[in-house]
């Protein structure tokens, strides 16, 4: 007759038998919880792939027509940015910067000699305008800038000051080019200079 204690020690050897070896207390349980997270990886990046690759070939197409207009926009913002670092080389390239021409034209007034620059901007003006608008545009100039009564004369020789005056009646689109150069050369050779030295240069400089 066996007793309980051969029974429960019989049916211990049997299961040792069936197994080989016995799992370490919570082994089994511990790999059950430790599964998900290692097949969720590739799980989420087989998601991934595939949300990728069912996007609309437009809503792709647009993505990367965004990223090459970003790129060409930060291209153009150093493209100006070392243009604007250039322009303190000479007038000409001053004059095509917005902030290099307010700062000119505000270092003019303080000298009361804005008119040279208004005057070279409406020629400016002048030269692109359509056929039918130079004549009342060139008197316009004249009565303004050239006349000897003029509100703000510019400093012209009287050999110009006749030039223009012949050629009032029928102006053409170069009637003040070479009354327009000639206060250019003033500009560059006199206040240009100073201005180079002055507070609304620095103030440009800053904003660099």
């Amino acid at each position: 007759m066996v007793d309980a204690e051969d029974r429960d020690s019989g049916s211990g050897s049997g299961s040792n038998n069936n197994t080989g070896c016995s799992d370490p207390p919570g082994t089994r349980f511990e790999a059950k919880q430790a599964a998900p997270s290692g097949l969720g990886l590739p799980k989420l990046h087989t998601v991934m792939c595939k949300g990728l690759s069912s996007l609309p070939s437009t809503c792709l197409e647009k993505a990367k027509g965004m990223r090459i207009k970003l790129s060409h926009l930060a291209e153009m913002h150093q493209k100006h940015k070392v243009q604007d670092g250039r322009t303190f080389q000479n007038l000409e390239i001053l004059l095509s910067s917005k902030s290099g021409l307010q700062a000119f034209y505000s270092f003019l007034r303080l000298e009361f000699s804005e008119e040279n620059l208004e005057f070279w901007l409406a020629c400016e003006d002048y030269r692109v305008s359509p056929s039918h608008l130079l004549k009342t545009k060139a008197s316009s100039i004249y009565s303004q800038f050239i006349n000897p009564d003029a509100p703000q004369e510019v400093n012209l020789d009287s050999e110009t000051h006749e030039a223009l005056l012949s050629v009032m009646d029928s102006p053409c689109a170069d009637t003040f080019h070479k009354a327009q150069q000639r206060i250019f050369s003033l500009m560059s050779k006199d206040s240009f200079p100073r201005f180079l030295r002055s507070h609304q240069c620095m103030e440009v400089i800053k904003a660099f």
